[in-house]
């Protein structure tokens, strides 16, 4: 039996644990994995969020799997290193908190090396941030990417008159193009030719919605939308459902849909504003940004470690293999990827020490054959935390209960704690004491 049929099994209604070497299967799956930008669970649909439609993404989530706990570091960049290694930032030392930049130890055994192990032709298009592209252009190739299409972070726009690299050089017909159509087109030509060519293909897709056009010129704004503004952020919201729903459409049309793997998430929560336009002094302008989610009214909280900006959407669907219309609670965080589709693609576990556990065996119905995560770790420059299910723990001493005070408003004293109150600020303490200096192999 390979791993296809133990999937459907599962299905089925045969309750069967899959063993890691049935990842291994002749046909291995293809992997689209979606990373948006500046989107909390509050601003998508089936995550009771009612400010901004979302339907194809709301789509995925009630063919496929929904996570209820799934975290992402407050910010870009340690998510993206976080993702990229399935290591916690700080693993590298200074060179791992460099903003805009990767650290050097880790190139040969991110998400991209490993699948291009695994016998995928890889890709990535969108939003990069891990270096400065006009001074490497071939970096995405060190860490396993076969092709890349990625705006040119700082250079240029990256919606409007994008300045767009691709496969290591400057395109020079993109300033009249929408870059996320551009990104979009170029993973679906890569499908496309990966799957003619017979080969499965891992497409990332680290999107450049919903992140506002920032400052990205020193002496010049990035081209507007139109009205005399860029995008606002539902606007922003809709092309990225637009976007995803392209794609998705595209494995439709290619075949292959039932084939394929669709995991997506997004790397911090909604911004706390987002810039619109340019005041009468040349100022830009970054009204707030606040959604409707069940009923209340949540304000952006990118850039906090609370849940406003670390609680983050996750959505995996398969047809046939992972079951429609399922919610989880186990908890994941942005290390966790790359062990995941390392082991759906029929990876062994390399000798190489990472801070993820996969969740492969919860998508596939099998939760207790994960090993547990009791915590995940959340890191911003100085700051840091870990939290379970329902008690959390800030490195500065800072204890909450998060069932009873989710907004984190009142932080328990820690002399005062008791019963399970106290057992559970002494496990948190003693993970935090743990989480120090670069990983070894256990």
């Amino acid at each position: 039996m390979n791993f296809i049929d133990a999937a459907r099994c599962f299905v089925t209604g045969i309750a069967l644990f899959i063993p890691a070497c049935l990842f291994a299967a002749e046909s291995k799956p293809n992997i689209l994995l979606i990373l948006a930008d500046d989107v909390g669970s509050d601003a998508i649909g089936c995550y009771g969020g009612r400010s901004y439609p979302t339907p194809h993404i709301d789509t995925l989530a009630k063919g496929g799997m929904k996570f209820n706990h799934a975290y992402a570091m407050p910010v870009c960049h340690p998510t993206r290193v976080c993702l990229m290694t399935g290591r916690y930032p700080f693993r590298f030392g200074k060179a791992g908190s460099k903003w805009g930049d990767f650290p050097g130890d880790a190139e040969g055994i991110t998400i991209g090396n490993r699948m291009q192990q695994a016998g995928y032709a890889t890709a990535v298009a969108g939003k990069w941030q891990l270096c400065m592209m006009k001074n490497d252009k071939q970096h995405p190739s060190r860490v396993g990417f076969d092709e890349w299409c990625l705006f040119g972070w700082h250079e240029g726009g990256r919606y409007h008159h994008p300045l767009i690299y691709q496969n290591g050089s400057l395109r020079d017909d993109a300033s009249s193009l929408y870059g996320p159509e551009v990104y979009a087109d170029f993973l679906i030509d890569f499908m496309k030719r990966s799957h003619k060519a017979g080969k499965p293909f891992f497409a990332y897709y680290p999107m450049a919605l919903c992140h506002d056009v920032t400052d990205d010129l020193k002496d010049e704004h990035v081209a507007y939308y139109k009205y005399g503004r860029w995008m606002t952020y539902g606007e922003m919201i809709a092309s990225m459902d637009d976007m995803v729903g392209k794609v998705v459409a595209s494995l439709n049309e290619m075949g292959v849909r039932d084939n394929t793997l669709i995991i997506f998430t997004t790397d911090n929560g909604t911004p706390a504003a987002s810039y619109l336009t340019v005041n009468e002094n040349g100022k830009m302008v970054r009204p707030k940004v606040v959604s409707v989610q069940n009923g209340k009214i949540v304000p952006g909280g990118k850039g906090k470690l609370d849940d406003t900006g670390t609680r983050v959407p996750l959505i995996a669907n398969w047809p046939g293999h992972i079951k429609a219309g399922t919610e989880v609670d186990d908890m994941v965080d942005m290390s966790d990827y790359l062990p995941t589709v390392a082991e759906i693609a029929g990876l062994k576990k390399a000798d190489v020490p990472r801070d993820g556990i996969s969740f492969a065996p919860v998508l596939f119905g099998q939760p207790d054959h994960r090993k547990t995560r009791e915590w995940i770790y959340i890191e911003l420059r100085n700051k840091s935390c870990v939290r379970s299910l329902d008690w959390k723990l800030y490195r500065d001493g800072r204890f909450y209960n998060l069932q009873q005070d989710p907004g984190e408003k009142s932080s328990l004293k820690a002399d005062l704690l008791t019963g399970e109150a106290k057992q559970n600020h002494v496990e948190l303490t003693k993970v935090l004491s743990e989480l120090q200096g670069p990983l070894t192999q256990p």
